[in-house]
């Protein structure tokens, strides 16, 4: 009875023991299979090379140059102090320290760890011959990002830099790996999936240890998507020449379509300091540096834009009726609002539009401001896309900022009126936001969609049909009696940017601004225009942060357009 109890006992156990084999052989084989050869197969991936960005005229803004690593494979190492010995005098560092580097860098037994990299060609082919004295010691070939016009446009183009762990999680998909270089800016961000390379790499089988046991294939890395930009590096040049020694921003637009001729911003960077390592020392000083030459102004920089404002609150009252071109308000170079004083530049005496335009008449804009009434003035001035993206192909663009009174949370009193009449006060836009609206202005109510790229590898980017883009719709006599005024400034002797009569055959629009900044701080200075040739249409912006009167931006568009002419753009 017993030994019947023990024998049922036993045959339980082992129907236990049966069921489980053909559980996991059987019903989950594959599964058991699959992670078998996955914990025995590794791939050890190679990045390919980036694809270039090139100009409008095929000239190559980003590119890569092959470059020399020394690496060490931890599984082949055989004598640790012999090897870093020699490392250390051929590459003039402590060897404890390549060591700890070793230790600290190690990730699998098969994977090298890159102790040093972009070292000379002489260099490589030394220790190359060494690499069979010292077994783990290898010599890899890789590629570095440069660009060869250094700092001009960098913002545009932006900079690469090794990949973050969150987004490896992100991109996961598109394969990329913890020693990817991404783009982290400007166009090498906004289009990273199609200038990333597709990795190659070793596929190798392991032991349990880790340790490699043979090779089983070789795959080549593929160079990434060339892309072509809407920019001309040689206005990208002149422009970033032009406002060396400020703070600010050049924006060309074509008014036809949207293409970004130029897009600077200075103080500019060197984007090949986050690629060499020979160039720490300017990359520290770049993040440390107060004038913040990483920070793009064109797209991200935001700022009250001052007497350039002045033209939706024109546009507002001469749409509405609330004023004619011959109405006239008396200057006597300020108004007074109980005790305070707003001013005006000059006493300009008698004004109409035109003239209050030309002059840039505070005095004229105070009065038009409290006729349109603010909430008519925000719905203008919105409908332009100010507090919202243009939608320029470029990562963090700011948005900018317009308060009208609902949303403030103070009372609303008559002296903010007065300073959102003349763009003052809460109001903050970037450049090319005003650059855009310009362009609205040139084109009659046509709202461009700005862009920097035109071409993916061999596929045009298309562009939107001038006729189905957003429109402002208000009477041909409005748009007619704002750019009869925008002439002005240029063409009347008394103008704030007469200075731009000195570029010949050209008829040319716009508006200057000189904006109160910080207190304490010198005004900031606009000039947004337009122009049209028989080459091209173009609109355009100068923006000095903190650079004084508008008269230095003037200064500096008629110098830019003057340029354009002897390139034969305009």
């Amino acid at each position: 009875m017993r030994l019947n109890f023990i024998q049922s006992i036993i045959f339980f156990f082992l129907g236990l023991i049966i069921c489980g084999l053909f559980y996991m052989q059987v019903i989950h084989g594959d599964y058991y299979r699959r992670q078998s050869t996955n914990n025995r197969i590794r791939v050890v991936p190679v990045d390919g090379p980036r694809g270039r960005i090139l100009d409008r005229r095929g000239v190559v803004l980003a590119d890569n140059r092959i470059v020399f690593c020394i690496g060490v494979v931890p599984q082949d190492v055989e004598d640790k102090k012999a090897l870093f010995d020699y490392l250390g005098q051929a590459l003039d560092r402590d060897p404890d320290f390549l060591e700890r580097q070793f230790e600290r860098k190690k990730r699998a037994p098969f994977a090298p760890v890159i102790l040093a990299q972009d070292i000379s060609r002489e260099l490589a082919v030394k220790i190359e011959e060494e690499k069979f004295v010292y077994p783990g010691l290898i010599v890899q070939q890789g590629f570095e990002r440069y660009y060869p016009f250094n700092d001009a446009g960098a913002h545009v183009l932006g900079y690469v830099g090794k990949i973050d762990e969150d987004e490896i999680e992100d991109d996961e998909q598109y394969g990329y790996t913890p020693l990817s270089l991404v783009g982290k800016t400007g166009v090498e961000k906004r289009y990273d999936a199609y200038l990333q390379g597709e990795p190659g790499g070793r596929q190798i089988e392991v032991d349990s240890r880790g340790q490699q046991v043979r090779l089983l294939g070789l795959k080549d890395p593929l160079a990434g998507t060339d892309v072509v930009l809407t920019i001309d590096q040689r206005v990208q040049n002149a422009a970033q020449e032009l406002l060396r020694g400020y703070r600010g921003s050049v924006v060309v637009m074509d008014l036809t379509n949207g293409d970004l001729i130029s897009l600077v911003s200075s103080p500019t960077y060197d984007p090949n300091a986050f690629s060499d390592k020979t160039k720490s020392e300017a990359l520290t000083s770049y993040f440390n540096d107060p004038l913040t030459p990483l920070l793009n102004r064109t797209v991200s920089g935001q700022y009250p834009p001052g007497s350039v404002f002045k033209i939706p609150v024109a546009l507002a009252a001469i749409q509405l009726h609330k004023i004619t071109p011959s109405t006239t308000f008396d200057c006597p170079g300020y108004m007074m609002v109980g005790q305070r004083r707003f001013g005006c530049s000059h006493v300009h005496g008698v004004q109409d539009l035109e003239a209050a335009l030309a002059h840039s008449c505070n005095v004229y804009f105070f009065h038009v401001g409290e006729l349109v009434t603010p909430p008519i003035i925000g719905a203008f001035a919105k409908a332009f896309g100010f507090t919202r993206p243009t939608g320029v192909d470029l990562p963090f663009e700011a948005k900018g900022k317009l308060v009208t009174g609902a949303s403030l949370s103070r009372q609303w009193y008559t002296g903010d009126v007065l300073n959102l009449s003349i763009g003052q006060g809460y109001t903050l836009v970037t450049p090319l936001q005003l650059t855009v609206m310009m362009a609205a202005v040139a084109n009659n109510g046509v709202i461009l969609r700005p862009r920097v790229v035109s071409q993916v590898g061999d596929k045009e980017i298309p562009v939107m049909d001038f006729s189905k883009r957003p429109l402002i719709r208000l009477r041909d006599q409005t748009w007619a009696v704002v750019q009869k005024g925008l002439k002005a400034v240029v063409d009347d002797p008394e103008g704030t940017g007469h200075d731009l009569k000195e570029v010949p055959g050209l008829d040319i629009y716009g508006k200057t601004g000189t904006a109160q900044s910080v207190h304490g701080k010198p005004n900031h200075a606009w000039f947004v225009g337009y122009t049209r040739s028989r080459k091209s249409s173009i609109a355009f912006c100068v923006f000095l942060e903190y650079g004084g009167s508008s008269e230095n931006s003037v200064r500096i568009a008629r110098d830019l357009l003057l340029k354009l002419q002897s390139l034969q753009i305009i």
